[in-house]
């Protein structure tokens, strides 16, 4: 994630709809103990123009569970991952197609920023 922030790659994306950055974590190879692919980058409008070196994902409309980080970053955002880790209920729910964070306006409020984590789960029966 350094290197999208240092390189200022979020500037590069084409296509972007707002400034709000993404973390999508997906291709899990078990659950969120396994291996999983990281994408950093930005809500576009179309993945046709996608520059050499980056990648492009669709998030598909399944079902959401949704956590918010408050409090400093990124401090904040680890304190909601530990608890969505520890969360046993949880983790027989998790459907690990592809978890993401919305970083928006509100992550750089200092100690009053605030991060949406969206975690997929399977329907409930």
């Amino acid at each position: 994630m350094g290197k999208f922030w240092k390189g200022e790659i979020h500037h590069q994306i084409p296509n972007k709809v707002d400034n709000d950055i993404y973390a999508v974590y997906t291709d899990y190879e078990t659950d969120y103990t396994g291996a999983y692919t990281t994408i950093i980058g930005a809500s576009v409008s179309s993945l046709e123009q996608i520059p050499d070196g980056f990648a492009g994902i669709s998030i598909e409309a399944n079902q959401y569970k949704n956590f918010i980080s408050k409090g400093k970053m990124p401090e904040a955002i680890l304190n909601t991952w530990l608890e969505i880790w520890k969360d046993e209920a949880l983790h027989s729910r998790r459907a690990y197609h592809a978890d993401f964070t919305i970083h928006g306006e509100k992550y750089y409020l200092g100690d009053q920023a605030e991060v949406s984590t969206f975690i997929s789960v399977k329907p409930q029966t």
